[in-house]
Formats: structure tokens, sequence, C-alpha cells
């Protein structure tokens, strides 16, 4: 898939209680290839928000009503998969160290916010969203490559135990009954723990 056809199915929340600012940033996103689906006015708007739309990446000003920025961001980042980038007037060394301590935080930009500073800071973020996304796929895999593992061998110990088999020869039984029956290795191994398939 190419990258812009990529940009262009992404979902971008921008939240900042100025409409000018977000105006300014939703023209610069759209104009370079981006899908701004949402807009937020105060942190506790962006955070019911994020939980509605699932935003891939969060443009998110510091300084909100209701809830701050830092606050709000601690709530989406256990909601959604995407990056967070921050927005603030306040180049402040406490504040930078605050955003550090929230997952899935990719980005500081210090407004006034200009195409200059936000496309790559965007470009980044969609690059770590990427970057997200094959990691927590790769971590369901190893988890279910694990799990798998553990049934494997609790059946492999069924079978020598039941017929005085070698591991060797018990594995190499699960393997031959899951190509012949067309069908995992983890399912031969659960019908073999819990009925009675051989």
């Amino acid at each position: 898939m190419e990258k812009s056809a990529r940009k262009s199915r992404l979902k971008v929340l921008i939240a900042d209680d100025e409409p000018i600012t977000r105006m300014d940033i939703k023209e610069i996103l759209q104009e370079n290839g981006y899908n701004v689906v949402i807009e937020a006015g105060d942190g506790l708007a962006a955070v019911k928000l994020a939980e509605i739309y699932c935003p891939d990446i969060v443009l998110m000003d510091i300084r909100m009503p209701h809830l701050n920025g830092i606050e709000a961001a601690a709530e989406i980042s256990q909601k959604i998969e995407g990056a967070i980038i921050f927005l603030t007037a306040y180049s402040d060394i406490t504040l930078i160290e605050e955003a550090k301590q929230i997952p899935k935080v990719v980005g500081y930009i210090v407004k006034p916010v200009s195409e200059e500073e936000i496309l790559p800071a965007v470009e980044i973020g969609f690059s770590c969203f990427l970057r997200m996304q094959t990691l927590e796929k790769e971590k369901e895999k190893f988890k279910g490559d694990l799990e798998a593992r553990k049934i494997i061998e609790r059946a492999k110990g069924i079978l020598m135990q039941k017929y005085g088999w070698s591991e060797e020869f018990a594995y190499k039984k699960l393997r031959r009954l899951s190509m012949d029956q067309r069908k995992p290795m983890k399912e031969i191994a659960e019908a073999i723990i819990f009925t009675d398939f051989l």
C-alpha cells in the first residue's frame, strides 16, 4: 500500500481549546493527505471521542479545560493503539518529563504550530503507529505460539506416559496426526489432553 493511501486511512484527533489552532492544524494535515476526523475542545471530550473513534494519531494540547492534556493522554493511551503528540505554548521541562511517562507519546511540539514543525512530527507519529501495530501483532503471535507449545508439550507427556514412547517419537506422532488430519498441532494436542483421542 502506498504511503499516501495509508495516510488517508489514518484517523487523526485534534484536541485543542482554541478553535483557530484546530482549524490551522486541520488544514495543514488535510492538504498533506491526512484524514482529520475528530476535533475536541477540551480534555474530557478528547477522551470520550478517542474511545468512540479510536484515532491512529492524537494531537493533544497540554493546557485545556475540564481535563488537562497530560491527564487526558494518560487515559487515551490505555484505550487506543495509536500515537500521541503533544501541542503546547509552554516549553516546560516538568511538562516534558510528565509527557515522557505516558505510553504511546511520540512527540512534543511548541506552539504556534507551523507546517514545517507539524508535518515531520506527524510523519514520525505515523511511523511509530505502524511500528506499534507490528509489535502488537508480533506480541499476540508470540503469546499464541507459547500457549500452543505448552499444550503440545503436555500432550506429548501424556503420550509418553501412556504408551512408553520416547519424546521424539511422541512429537513425530503428533506432527503426523496434524498433517494427516490437516489440523494445527495445538488442536490435535488439545484432543489428546481433553478427550480419549488415542
